[in-house]
Parts: C-alpha cells; sequence; structure tokens
C-alpha cells in the first residue's frame, strides 16, 4: 500500500534530525504503525492501557522532580531520579507539542532493573501509543516498563 504524504513526514520526522542526533526508530524495520499495534498488544496482555502507563510514568517524574538529581525512595521497591536538561524537544508527530528535555530513572530495587524516560517518551505513549523502535535510545520495552513500575 502507499503512503500518504503524512505517513511518509512523520516517518522522515522519526529518523534522526537535528531535533533527536538518534531518532526514533534506532534499528527497528518495522514501520512506526507495526512498532505501535505490536506494543499496544504487548500492553493488552498486561492489563494496562497506554494512558495508565503514562500516568504512572508522569506521577514517579513527578515524584521526583523536587529533588532534582537525588535519589528519591518511592515505596519499598523503586528510587527514582529526575535530572534537567536544557531545552525542549518536539513532538515528531505534526502538532505543535514541546516537552522539557527532563530524563527521569527508576530503579526496581529487588532486582536492579533500571529504566529511564523522557517527559517525550510519556507524551508519545499517551498521545500516540508509541514506545520508540528496537535499538532507539530511549525504547521502552512495554512489558520491562510495567514489571518495573507497577
Amino acid at each position: 500500500m502507499k503512503k500518504s504524504p503524512q505517513q511518509k513526514k512523520l516517518e522522515d520526522m522519526l529518523q534522526p534530525s537535528k531535533f533527536s542526533a538518534e531518532g526514533f526508530m534506532g534499528t527497528d524495520t518495522r514501520s512506526v504503525w507495526e512498532i505501535i499495534d505490536a506494543d499496544a498488544t504487548e500492553l493488552e496482555k498486561h492489563g494496562k492501557t497506554c494512558a495508565e502507563v503514562a500516568e504512572r510514568m508522569q506521577e514517579l517524574t513527578d515524584i521526583g522532580k523536587p529533588a532534582l538529581e537525588e535519589w528519591v525512595e518511592v515505596g519499598a521497591k523503586l528510587k527514582v531520579k529526575v535530572e534537567d536538561h536544557r531545552g525542549a524537544i518536539p513532538c515528531p508527530w505534526p502538532h505543535h507539542v514541546r516537552c522539557v528535555k527532563r530524563i527521569t530513572t527508576v530503579v526496581y530495587k529487588p532486582t536492579g532493573r533500571t529504566i529511564r524516560w523522557s517527559d517525550l517518551n510519556i507524551h508519545l505513549i499517551k498521545e500516540h501509543g508509541f514506545f520508540e523502535g528496537r535499538g532507539a535510545a530511549f525504547r521502552l520495552e512495554p512489558r520491562e516498563l510495567i514489571e518495573t513500575i507497577f
């Protein structure tokens, strides 16, 4: 099936650019829509929605923000650290959303599993169901994310 001009533009925006040096697709050869569908299936297997995952990610980011760059204990199993970086990064989808360059790191203490995300990741998951392509610097595997933050 032939791609629409909008689909082609989005796929171009997901590649390395001046906004994201590494891009959002990584080494993944699937289309953005195939990635979104596969990740939605994985979420469904674990009984979660994109909205629930993004809400929990935002909650953990908000807990860590006041202690900027210091670890914060969250219950018995998690610790969170938030780092602020100057500037903002635009969403690659064709709307005018810019997210602060902030990185949240979460450690699941029982196993030591560490996951990190940006504010843009939260937006991409909540609004577009996009966890990024395999091999991308900020790719989040839905199963690992759910097992870590819930």
